[in-house]
């Protein structure tokens, strides 16, 4: 932890390093109470920062330093300086040797950061800032060296040993130890380093590029894992053959591995051919894991693989570049799981996660730009807005210049910059050149913080035949900035006429029509768009595909958007039409709610998902996806002051009312489903995975109804499933249903079969923090005694409470304001051995703002004292301070 005074970091303050590192030689001498770290640096006086030899510093923490050289001449302790987080030596020529031995723990190392154990596997984090725990050196993406690594251990206990690259020599050593070496050939920064020892077994398989080189795959589990890793390798061959297929991007080594370590911090690691995953995110077999689980372990791979060109041959030049990478490659996985899976309920569960949680991050104490002007510690800016905003904005690049020109802008991006460090701007600058476009008003998307709003209204005149669509946008002040400059929103957009049909789309000025569905780009505070030969009044269908992450408003009335649900030619504002409505009857009953009247709920919205559920030309998934009504963290962040009580009411009274309403149509939907389950093994594909998916959203809605045939059917699916996704919905029913004694049986059924495997208990855990029956914080509290239950496991903390307090928000925000403190003791406690899960946890109470006076006023007091509990982290003190500002 540090103890230093946290500062902040600025953008503007960027400099080049001083010097470079050529090549890095390490050696690793690894021990069950310690290890030993060589390393030999040979570096160079940086060019581009002219004459002058100015103090070579070094980054290093948590190091004991046995010995330093500077060419070739071992330094006394007068001639170096050293301070908890820098070795400083005085260079006497442009270009000379370090060679530095450390002593590390990676056996008592909790933070997950650098070298630390894994059970009794040795592994790796370095990104962003974790190699200068492992040995004093220039820790920064800027820097880009050639890496060989000998690894050292005792060859029972550690028979494989793993690095960057491809293997060159290995061989047995003294009193039962062995060694390896492996060299990568590419420059690479060290946040991308990696080192595995363990006792692990192998999945391998080869991959054939399009030049006919032969690429062996691996996958390294430990024993016990080896039957859970077909899937991963089959998602990787296709994230392989979709990369070049798609962006014309060839692997580079001989050799691709991917290891699976159950203590990580984060989903996985992308470092240069040795992937380091959290096993959450590589391990799935039907029985144990999820659909859900098979397609985030498909996207995850396709995702650290694809950074092999966005991240690795092209990396960041400091970490306020960060999105350049993950915004990337985000939209670059999104795309190969829209081929692989259905387009349109990838693109709806994607913006339904940005709309509820990116928006959220927006408009809160944490704001930050895609690429942020400043931040205490780079590890809380492995965000949403990072991650998902920065894909979207990518995706509007996409969307401006079409699929053949964005392909142009990445291939020249990639020519250009292979093997550099570069910035956002040098990745706008590949796609202006290879388009002759200026991109220039469209980079605000990376300098301005918040979510844009976008308020359209329309008129019609009959006698000329115009339609006018006037765009106003505006952005709300954000802790960075308050006045934000006009955006280049890209609006798709269709019109439709009174039988549905599109109609085609002509803007005044043009020629001809130009198709039914086009792009426009609202660039000034307000705009007007006129269409002509438009023979009657349409209703324009705005937004299609989610085009730009804004929040849009337009006054559709509840019958416009049934309307729409049935017509709309784009799928995913169907279902969007179908959200509005929701939200439009929610909001009605909230209201009902608050003001102590009876509730109604609105017959409209029975008979709109009657047609869809009658419907059976529709995608099945898509079927699901329009029967999910909005979440109550949708609802709390469309809510001026969210109302918890009145909010879960209201949903919960909808949810009632539909399952009476529809429990016919849901009945015959969830037992042609059920019966096709059981006659039909288990596939990961996506017409499986559909059927699944409105066959357990169907069992959700009918066990409202409390009738015995419905708990009959949930025991049933329960007991006989021969797969995760049918087995975890049924178990998550029952635990819902006030049916206490199957309710019992099944947890404990469940817990006995599954006691042994880490992951299925992880959901066992999710599913019991996850319900919104009364006594919810009672029962997080004792699931944390489970012998299941580590504190110090990551997966365990997301999964338990992570799962409580950001998803049942009825009794993480009780009035007495118990949640409150209970997660202010476990960030108190998290803060002492990882920093960066405790600051992940913050998130629900820096909303504080969000809730009534009461609640704001219980939540501030837990951040407060949270602040004043002792030592901080920076990553803990960055958010508090920040959200109490």
């Amino acid at each position: 932890m540090r103890t230093e005074q946290p500062k902040m970091i600025y953008l503007k303050d960027y400099q080049a390093p001083e010097y470079l590192i050529d090549e890095t030689h390490l050696t690793f001498e690894l021990f069950e109470d310690h290890s030993l770290v060589h390393a030999q640096l040979v570096m160079r006086r940086n060019p581009a920062r002219g004459p002058g030899l100015p103090p070579l510093v070094l980054d290093g923490q948590q190091l004991e330093l046995l010995s330093v050289t500077l060419a070739d001449q071992e330094l006394s302790d007068g001639q170096y300086q050293l301070t908890e987080n820098h070795l400083t030596l005085q260079p006497a020529s442009e270009t000379f040797t370090v060679d530095t031995s450390v002593r590390i723990h990676p056996e008592t190392n909790t933070a997950l950061e650098g070298l630390y154990k894994s059970g009794t596997m040795f592994c790796t984090q370095c990104e962003a800032e974790g190699f200068r725990k492992i040995t004093y050196y220039l820790d920064r993406p800027d820097v880009m060296s050639k890496f060989t690594t000998t690894v050292v251990a005792e060859q029972h206990s550690y028979p494989v040993l793993l690095s960057n690259g491809n293997p060159i020599a290995s061989g047995p050593g003294e009193d039962g130890r062995h060694w390896a070496t492996w060299e990568d050939p590419f420059m690479k920064p060290a946040y991308l380093f990696a080192l595995v020892a363990g006792d692990l077994w192998c999945v391998e398989d080869s991959f054939t590029t399009m030049t006919d080189r032969n690429v062996a795959l691996r996958i390294y589990v430990e024993p016990e894992n080896i039957d859970k890793c077909q899937h991963a390798m089959n998602s990787l061959k296709k994230s392989m053959r979709w990369d070049e297929e798609v962006y014309g991007r060839e692997y580079d080594l001989d050799i691709f591995m991917i290891v699976a370590v159950n203590d990580f911090n984060m989903g996985a690691m992308e470092n240069k051919g040795l992937n380091i995953f959290n096993s959450s995110a590589v391990l799935a077999r039907a029985e144990t894991a999820t659909d859900a689980a098979h397609q985030r372990v498909e996207a995850i791979v396709a995702h650290e693989y694809f950074h092999n060109w966005s991240g690795n041959r092209v990396t960041c030049r400091d970490w306020f570049q960060l999105s350049l990478k993950e915004g990337f490659t985000v939209f670059r996985d999104s795309g190969f799981s829209a081929d692989m899976n259905s387009a349109t309920v990838k693109r709806i569960q994607d913006v339904a996660y940005l709309r509820t949680h990116q928006f959220a991050e927006d408009a809160g104490p944490m704001a930050h730009a895609v690429r942020p002007d400043s931040f205490i510690e780079i590890s809380n800016f492995y965000t949403l807005t990072v991650y998902e905003k920065g894909s979207e904005v990518v995706g509007m690049i996409h969307t401006l210049l079409g699929a053949e020109g964005f392909r142009k802008g990445s291939d020249l991006y990639f020519e250009r910059h292979d093997g550099q460090a570069v910035t956002c701007d040098d990745f706008i600058k590949a796609m202006e050149d290879a388009n002759g476009v200026d991109l220039t008003q469209f980079k605000r998307w990376y300098s301005q913080a918040g979510t844009p709003r976008l308020a359209v209204s329309e008129s019609y005149d009959a006698a000329a035949k115009t339609y006018r669509l006037t765009f106003r946008q505006s952005c709300p002040e954000t802790p960075d900035k308050v006045e934000k400059l006009p955006f280049v929103i890209p609006v798709e957009l269709g019109l439709l006429d009174s039988k549905g049909n599109e109609i085609a789309l002509r803007l005044a000025g043009e020629a001809s029509a130009q198709g039914t569905t086009r792009v426009i780009s609202v660039t000034e505070a307000e705009q007007t768009f006129t269409f002509v030969d438009i023979a009657e009044q349409p209703l324009p269908s705005l937004l299609r595909g989610f085009s730009a992450p804004v929040k849009l408003t337009f006054p559709y009335n509840r019958d416009q958007l049934m309307f729409l649900m049935q017509h709309d030619s784009d799928g995913f504002n169907r279902w969007d039409a179908g959200q509005q409505l929701s939200v439009q009857v929610l909001q009605e009953l909230i209201g009902q709610q608050q003001k102590g009247e009876s509730l109604k709920l609105d017959p409209r919205l029975v008979s709109a998902l009657r047609t869809v559920l009658s419907d059976e030309s529709l995608d099945q998934a898509m079927v699901a996806e329009m029967l999910s009504l909005p979440g109550e963290a949708y609802l709390t962040e469309i809510s001026e002051v969210a109302d918890v009580d009145a909010i879960h009411i209201a949903r919960e009274f909808a949810r009632q009312q539909l399952a009476e309403g529809l429990f016919e149509a849901l009945w015959l939907r969830y037992q042609a489903n059920r019966d096709l389950s059981k006659k039909t093994p288990y596939v990961a594909e996506a017409e499986h995975f559909a059927r699944r998916a409105l066959q357990n959203i169907a069992l959700s809605y009918l066990m409202l109804s409390g009738k015995p045939e419905v708990l009959a059917a949930a025991l049933e699916q329960f007991e006989t499933a021969d797969n995760m996704t049918e087995r975890l919905t049924a178990l998550a029913v029952l635990v819902n249903s006030p049916f206490e004694e199957q309710k019992a049986l099944a947890l404990a059924s469940f817990a006995e079969h599954f006691k042994d495997n880490p992951l299925v208990m992880d959901q066992w855990f999710s599913v019991q923090a996850g319900s919104t029956l009364p006594g919810g914080l009672q029962r997080v509290k004792a699931l944390m005694q489970h012998p299941a239950f580590n504190i110090k496991n990551p997966n365990k903390v997301r999964a338990l409470v992570g799962a409580f307090a950001g998803q049942n928000l009825i009794n993480f925000h009780a009035a007495d304001g118990s949640g409150y403190r209970f997660l202010a003791d476990l960030v108190i406690e998290l803060n002492g051995f990882n920093p960066q899960i405790a600051s992940r946890q913050l998130a629900p109470l820096t909303r504080w703002r969000k809730y009534d006076s009461a609640r704001q006023a219980l939540m501030k007091g837990e951040l407060e004292r949270i602040l004043a509990s002792g030592q901080l982290s920076s990553d803990v003190y960055e958010v508090v301070s920040k959200s109490l500002a």
